[in-house]
């Protein structure tokens, strides 16, 4: 084991607590053993120190919402001569499938790396990441990204759906899942039938699998939950072969339907969320449902924005996630805490958004005993941040406006480019 070292900064930020001047942190067998300023570590610890003067040292960023598989999806529209701008939701979901047609299964690993490394030098070393393959797994769990796997299940028909169900259950029970915790992710109520929803709920409470759900991230949805119309009945399902599967109509939202079939648990995190009423965010509020906004994905996609303020005014946990490269310009959250602040001036503060990339999205993955803050007894994931500057005031403000990048640590060792 590497021997216990202390690294201090001209600043240690950690998220709802005042940032500590001269701060530093003892690392031990890859988690922190101590906290505060650099002159107290000192007198109670004998240990090498690093020093990074004129820097921040801050947590490593909790990314909630990650298609990490999808990291070369840009090269692979363009080679493949799909190039053209959706005009509308539906149209995107039917590019993103002929795209993945032309994409062999060997290329998913080389993509999955990529998209690893991103999170990583970007200063992500938690996700929240949908596994669409569960054969992909192998490699999730040799990356030194640590949080959790939601593996994917949608369809209709009992026989397919039964066979999707089984083998994501299956992985994400597995003995081969190393240090990511695991779930499940019914992808959307519009593309799971309705009469799979009590079993989803019911094999993962019977093996404890937290839920991740796309819910209401566009008008067409909640126009095909309603009443069974728009371009995801007029388009998307003719494209994919559905028709027989549409419903008569609901009369209800996403919400409700799921709220419905038990699939709203404390265990649960809601992703986009753009399209909810009051409502919708009370029932998730009562429930325990946290969300994960990402917001750059959204005004890509031009489905609207989130009704951040009504969240915060009932106090639901709120984290942050940048979505896939099939619908995002980076998987940097510093780029979308800055979009997000721009978007939502009057709604999200500085603060707000460092607690989103931090504790709320350790929280929101139930991972928060192991990452999210630098505390002791947990894993020492830390970014060194330069360019904030030394004065007193507005720490958290300039760290989050102009911060850039240094170095990344995933359990006390620095990152070097590799995963």
């Amino acid at each position: 084991m590497p021997e216990p070292t202390i690294y201090a900064a001209s600043w240690l930020i950690n998220p709802d607590v005042p940032p500590i001047a001269g701060g530093a942190l003892l690392v031990r067998d890859g988690r922190v053993a101590d906290v505060g300023t650099l002159s107290a570590l000192r007198r109670t610890h004998s240990a090498a120190v690093v020093e990074y003067p004129g820097s921040a040292i801050i947590p490593g960023f909790v990314n909630a919402h990650t298609h990490l598989e999808l990291t070369h999806y840009p090269a692979w529209r363009l080679r493949n001569g799909i190039d053209y701008h959706p005009r509308h939701f539906s149209e995107w979901i039917i590019q993103l499938i002929k795209v993945a047609r032309g994409v062999v299964a060997e290329e998913y690993p080389h993509s999955l790396h990529e998209g690893m490394r991103m999170c990583l030098e970007s200063g992500s070393t938690a996700i929240g990441e949908i596994l669409t393959n569960p054969l992909l797994m192998p490699l999730y769990t040799k990356s030194p990204l640590t949080g959790r796997l939601y593996v994917e299940v949608l369809g209709h028909g009992r026989t397919r759906f039964g066979e999707k169900l089984d083998g994501a259950v299956a992985a994400a029970i597995s003995d081969e899942t190393g240090g990511m915790a695991t779930g499940l992710s019914p992808h959307t109520p519009y593309t799971i039938g309705e009469e799979h929803l009590p079993e989803i709920a019911e094999v993962a409470a019977v093996h404890q699998l937290p839920l991740a759900i796309h819910i209401s991230e566009s008008a067409a949805e909640t126009d095909f939950i309603f009443d069974s119309s728009g371009p995801l009945a007029t388009d998307f399902y003719p494209f994919v072969g559905w028709e027989r599967f549409l419903t008569a109509p609901r009369r209800c939202s996403s919400t409700e339907l799921l709220d419905r079939h038990a699939l709203l648990t404390p265990a649960t995190l809601a992703v986009h969320c753009v399209h909810l009423t009051h409502a919708d965010a009370r029932i998730l509020k009562e429930r325990g449902v946290s969300i994960a906004l990402c917001p750059r994905s959204n005004e890509r996609l031009d489905v609207g924005r989130a009704p951040v303020a009504l969240f915060k005014k009932l106090g639901i946990t709120l984290a942050l996630g940048t979505d896939s490269l099939a619908s995002n310009d980076s998987l940097s959250l510093w780029d979308e805490m800055r979009f997000a602040l721009d978007a939502f001036p009057h709604d999200l503060t500085p603060a707000d958004l460092f607690r989103m990339v931090t504790t709320g999205g350790a929280f929101a993955l139930g991972i928060s005993s192991r990452c999210g803050s630098l505390e002791i007894g947990k894993r020492a994931d830390f970014q060194v941040v330069g360019n904030i500057g030394g004065a007193d005031g507005g720490v958290l403000e300039r760290l989050i406006d102009s911060g850039s990048v240094e170095e990344v640590y995933i359990g006390g060792e620095r990152f070097v480019g590799e995963v």
